[in-house]
């Protein structure tokens, strides 16, 4: 569904479709106009508009679909769509307006564990038939298969 087709349905059934609100969604349009540096107007045209490039790109990270399928909703190339998505992340990065919070944020809410059980034991097996020196132990005088079993607080 391209943009023009996106602007008859409602702020709702917008954010179902695309995944953002529409205020969200022109915000990143207005990020990659600007960051679109004017450059001579070699090769051909665009196929796509920003604001479909910038649609593609939330296709893909909401539904996650291959771009040979994208590609096929969209009448261009896999390449061409992998361009898209990729100049369109780095563009809004960069812009620092729609960064994720770092994993040192997600980990600030929790605590370290204050107590953790450590066990260690060997289970007796059968004699392999190949690689018997790693299994072999020296201390029951059997071949037996080392665990060690880690228990932390919840």
């Amino acid at each position: 569904m391209q943009y023009k087709q996106t602007q008859e349905l409602s702020d709702r059934q917008f954010k179902r479709l695309v995944g953002v609100k529409r205020e969200t969604f022109d915000e990143m349009v207005k990020v990659a106009r600007q960051q679109a540096h004017p450059k001579k107007k070699q090769g051909c045209p665009t196929k796509l508009s920003l604001e479909d490039r910038v649609l593609v790109s939330l296709q893909y990270w909401r539904e996650y679909r291959t771009y040979f399928h994208m590609a096929q909703d969209w009448g261009v190339s896999e390449s061409t769509i992998c361009r898209i998505v990729h100049h369109v992340e780095t563009t809004l990065i960069r812009s620092g307006k729609f960064r994720l919070a770092g994993k040192n944020s997600l980990l600030r809410g929790f605590e370290r564990p204050e107590t953790v059980v450590l066990d260690v034991m060997e289970s007796p097996i059968e004699r392999p038939q190949q690689g018997q020196k790693q299994f072999y132990s020296g201390k029951k005088g059997r071949h037996s298969l080392k665990s060690q079993i880690v228990i932390a607080p919840s």
